[in-house]
């Protein structure tokens, strides 16, 4: 099964087209998103096309074929207005004999770091930099942010297929890898 993992949409329609383009483009069977859906946040300006309620029209009719986690930025009202669940502080999935732990990272992070057992994953957004990194017994990877990149990153996502990780900008360059 091929994955599609993003972060931090905040609202933005312009960005939330080009994800929606690269996940048909890369032909993935599920996306990740790994929270900050609709809204900006007090500590961002606001994204390019901010628009929210484009953003819901254009993810609600991919509902089944997303895992969301809740981000700093998503509430309640979010999930009134998304027919896909977004509430969760972390969801799991197995690979081979591991997990890939999936959080925002607001909560569960490198400096609070949750039950991993040694070759697992740590995957979280909220920082808005991608990385992979061994840190301890674990592997700490985020994809960066879709809308607001920090630190020079691109705009961009990542895949995970067979095993095979690769941080993608939205050009289509591929700027790092992990296999596992």
């Amino acid at each position: 099964m091929k994955w599609l993992i993003a972060s931090d949409i905040h609202g933005s329609a312009y960005y939330c087209e080009k994800l929606i383009s690269a996940f048909n483009k890369e032909k993935a069977d599920k996306m990740i998103i790994l929270g900050d859906i609709l809204y900006h946040g007090p500590r961002n300006d606001l994204p390019e096309g901010y628009a929210p309620k484009s953003v819901i029209s254009m993810l609600n009719p991919l509902k089944d074929k997303l895992l969301c986690v809740r981000g700093n930025c998503d509430t309640e009202v979010d999930q009134m207005v998304l027919d896909f669940p977004i509430l969760a502080d972390y969801a799991l999935l197995p690979i081979g004999d591991n997990l890939i732990f999936i959080t925002h990272g607001h909560k569960f992070n490198t400096t609070a770091i949750p039950p991993l057992s040694d070759g697992d994953i740590l995957l979280h957004g909220h920082t808005h930099v991608p990385k992979c990194e061994k840190f301890g017994d674990f592997i700490y990877m985020n994809p960066g942010s879709v809308s607001i990149p920090k630190e020079d990153s691109p705009h961009g996502y990542m895949t995970l297929d067979d095993g095979n990780f690769l941080w993608k900008s939205f050009d289509g360059d591929i700027y790092m890898e992990y296999t596992f």
